[in-house]
């Protein structure tokens, strides 16, 4: 049995910049909060994993005082549940609309999997309705439905980087480490992939383009796909050799480790 996990945001639709960016300073302006994030700020909060821990950081004492805001924990945990609920509903309201886009091989890798007889997962820690909400945009709702697991959230203590839920996700599905590949797009998240034993595949994303992915078994530009946006292959430690799309033979091939060096970024051209 092959285990193919996919992380949500920046893996199934580039939703950080203009989804979650967006409802989360649409959220900060209906509760009177005196902040708008801009993509510089916003990716530097990327690093927290978490939309309610990205919050957080906004109370400190100056903030709590200006707003009149409990400075109790447990009355600051459930503000931020409060002010995070609502940001939910509006990211669900933009994904409704449509204006988040599947990302490039997402839809064909996802089927192609299934109708192989493979399971597959959602790994993330964004709210669990928000990544349903994203799954079924773009892979529709019938292969949204095929899904093993949709893990998401608070589920785990411990969100990327730590390997918690990529743990909970083998466990969950009794998958063999051997045979299971994971899709991220982050630092973050190939550090909690590979943090869990299992091969990780970058399909870099507006955010996460400069970031470091040493650990991966390759780095491509998207999943790609025939007769539309083509994989550009940045680094290469696996045995795959994907050229114009990424194929199930490809993560076939990441699950059989990785060689000594990476190729090159342009080794493997766009097909």
């Amino acid at each position: 049995m092959r285990t193919l996990i996919f992380d949500c945001d920046g893996v199934l639709s580039d939703t950080e910049r203009d989804g979650h960016r967006r409802a989360f300073n649409q959220a900060f302006a209906e509760f009177g909060l005196p902040v708008c994030w801009s993509e510089a700020e916003y990716a530097e909060k990327l690093s927290i994993g978490g939309g309610k821990e990205r919050m957080a950081t906004l109370l400190t004492p100056e903030l709590v005082a200006a707003m009149g805001l409990p400075r109790d924990p447990e009355a600051q945990s459930s503000v931020l549940q409060t002010w995070h609920r609502r940001k939910s509903e509006i990211y669900r309201e933009l994904v409704a609309r449509g204006g988040l886009p599947p990302r490039p091989g997402v839809a064909r890798v996802a089927r192609e999997a299934l109708d192989a007889g493979w399971q597959l997962a959602v790994a993330s820690t964004s709210a669990e309705e928000s990544v349903r909400a994203i799954l079924e945009h773009a892979i529709g709702v019938r292969d949204a439905g095929r899904f093993s697991a949709v893990l998401a959230g608070d589920i785990v203590e411990r969100k990327k980087p730590a390997p918690d839920i990529y743990e909970l996700v083998v466990g969950r599905l009794g998958a063999d480490r051997q045979t299971t590949v994971v899709v991220e797009d982050s630092r973050n998240g190939l550090l909690a992939a590979v943090g869990a034993g299992l091969p990780c595949v970058i399909t870099v994303s507006n955010y996460t383009r400069d970031e470091s992915f040493k650990e991966a078994a390759f780095v491509v530009s998207s999943l790609g796909d025939p007769g539309g946006e083509a994989t550009h292959v940045y680094e290469n430690r696996s045995q795959a050799s994907p050229v114009g799309w990424v194929t199930l033979r490809d993560l076939e091939m990441c699950m059989l480790g990785m060689t000594d060096g990476a190729h090159s970024a342009g080794a493997q051209g766009d097909g």
